[in-house]
């Protein structure tokens, strides 16, 4: 039996030998598979969560700000949940969190409220770091103005210019579509024009506010990146800070391409009033039709009255149509507007009105680019202050003759103006590099001023 015993335990500790690496073999492949599979997991995982940085990390202002702290730290919603976002994979680290900005409106207080446009209502705040802003929100979960809000920010993120308005930010959680620029205390162009319980601007305060306005124009049209075309120029969308320098603002109907080259439009874009006539003809899109829309303000800054005004007579109520007929038969000096009927210099008026004829052509091939525009409103600016400095001198007659030259003279605006800050150079196409003389110069003027 003992016998027995050991052959039995013999063949049964062989057998279990024979089977070991197969055993191995296999606890080391199904560890090699769960490796495998955790792996994969995980990588699922973190490409999953790899977007979240975005919403978490801190963002910073465009670089118009420099040197000012106006940093935030993002801090997620109090319900933890994420929307998907209407500006997608943008990465600009302009996120402003909801909560911050539902504080600085004290939730959209209508109190706060300042405006309201196409694209929503207009509230002011003040964001925790003290900067006052101007927050443009558009309906709650309506997804209209979807496209204007996604350009705003796309152009805005790439432009930075004195005379352009500027984005400080944006939110897009939980179906909200929010705009953040720096505030403008002084509200827009149009306000100061028909709002009589506001002071009322000068006749040099407007050209300077022109001229502002037509550097920011020219910028997006020969400096950005591409070529801007605004689409919607108008006074509402000329804005002015709290020392009356003017910006242009609201672009979410811009169109970005080479300068020189035109688009063709789906559907009409902008304000009636301010369309240029071959838009609707032809559909076709160029920085000429800023150009014309830029006419029709310096006729709103002349008049002080409206683009289109249906309480008028029928021949009255578009004001580019009844503003040329006006200048047509000599009556320019009789329909300005009163408060400063008395301000302008009779030469500053025929130029401002020449600049504006210009715009004003139906055929864009015949008006001038925007930076002509502004050579010529500081010309007529020139004129003007021209005008004041002689005034004193108009008593003496042996000396009126020599000093309006030399005046004259002095104030003429160079072919080459350098702009000051961010602006760019603008050259006369016509003109060549070389200084002309002195008296060139004064035969030119006295041409200038007999049109």
């Amino acid at each position: 039996m003992e016998m027995m015993g050991k052959s039995n335990l013999v063949p049964v500790t062989h057998k279990s030998n024979n089977m070991s690496p197969f055993i191995i073999g296999g606890v080391v492949l199904g560890g090699l598979v769960l490796v495998c599979i955790f792996g994969g997991l995980l990588f699922i995982g973190l490409r999953r969560r790899k977007p979240k940085p975005v919403e978490t990390s801190e963002w910073s202002p465009l670089p118009i700000f420099k040197g000012s702290s106006h940093g935030y730290s993002k801090t997620p919603s109090k319900e933890g949940t994420i929307t998907a976002s209407p500006v997608p994979n943008l990465n600009l680290g302009l996120r402003i969190p909801l909560d911050e900005i539902q504080l600085a409106t004290k939730n959209f207080d209508k109190k706060l409220q300042i405006g309201k446009g196409g694209f929503g209502t207009v509230y002011q705040g003040t964001l925790r770091n003290g900067l006052k802003v101007a927050m443009k929100r558009s309906q709650p979960g309506s997804g209209q103005g979807l496209l204007e809000f996604q350009t705003e920010i796309m152009v805005l993120s790439k432009i930075r210019h004195r005379h352009l308005g500027s984005l400080i930010g944006y939110c897009d959680e939980r179906l909200e579509m929010i705009l953040v620029y720096e505030l403008m205390e002084k509200g827009t162009l149009r306000d100061h024009l028909y709002n009589a319980k506001l002071p009322c601007l000068s006749w040099k305060q407007r050209l300077d506010i022109c001229i502002g306005s037509a550097r920011g124009l020219h910028y997006l049209h020969k400096g950005a990146s591409g070529g801007i075309i605004h689409r919607d120029v108008k006074s509402t969308n000329i804005l002015l800070d709290e020392n009356l320098v003017a910006k242009v603002a609201d672009f979410g109907l811009s169109r970005s391409g080479p300068p020189d080259q035109s688009h063709v439009s789906t559907g009409i874009k902008g304000t009636f009033g301010y369309l240029n006539p071959e838009y609707f003809k032809t559909q076709q899109l160029t920085e000429k039709s800023d150009v014309y829309s830029f006419g029709v303000v310096l006729l709103e800054v002349l008049y002080a009255r409206p683009a289109i005004n249906p309480a008028l007579p029928r021949e009255q109520v578009n004001l580019a149509e009844w503003g040329m007929r006006c200048k047509n038969k000599g009556l320019l000096d009789q329909i300005v507007d009163p408060s400063i009927r008395d301000q302008i210099n009779p030469n500053s008026l025929r130029k401002f009105a020449e600049i504006t004829e210009k715009c004003l052509q139906e055929d864009a091939c015949d008006r001038p680019g925007m930076g002509d525009v502004a050579w010529d409103l500081e010309y007529a600016l020139q004129l003007q202050q021209t005008a004041v400095v002689q005034e004193p001198l108009e008593d003496s007659a042996s000396n009126v003759n020599g000093m309006l030259s030399l005046h004259v003279i002095q104030h003429l605006p160079s072919t080459n103006i350098e702009f000051e800050g961010d602006d760019m150079s603008i050259i006369k196409e016509d003109e060549s590099d070389s200084v002309p003389s002195a008296s060139g110069v004064f035969s030119q003027l006295k041409m200038d001023e007999a049109r």
